[in-house]
């Protein structure tokens, strides 16, 4: 059974769609794994921050967990 650690240290693919004033991102593998940031420099905080809750959250409920895009299973 893989960790938290071990789901973070995945490759996720992050798609960056630019908004009006905003920049709109997402995990492609996780869905509902998304956040908005105002700036250039916060995307990969957030996501980042977006990514290990949703993580957790499917950890503690006992949910599946899709692994990244390319990674060996």
């Amino acid at each position: 059974m893989k960790t938290l650690n071990d789901y973070l240290a995945m490759p996720y693919t992050i798609e960056v769609i630019p908004d009006e004033d905003a920049w709109f991102v997402q995990i492609k593998e996780l869905p509902g794994c998304m956040t908005e940031v105002d700036e250039w420099e916060e995307i990969l905080p957030a996501i980042q921050d977006a990514k290990r809750l949703w993580i957790e959250l499917a950890l503690e409920r006992g949910r599946a967990i899709p692994e990244a895009v390319g990674v060996p299973r």
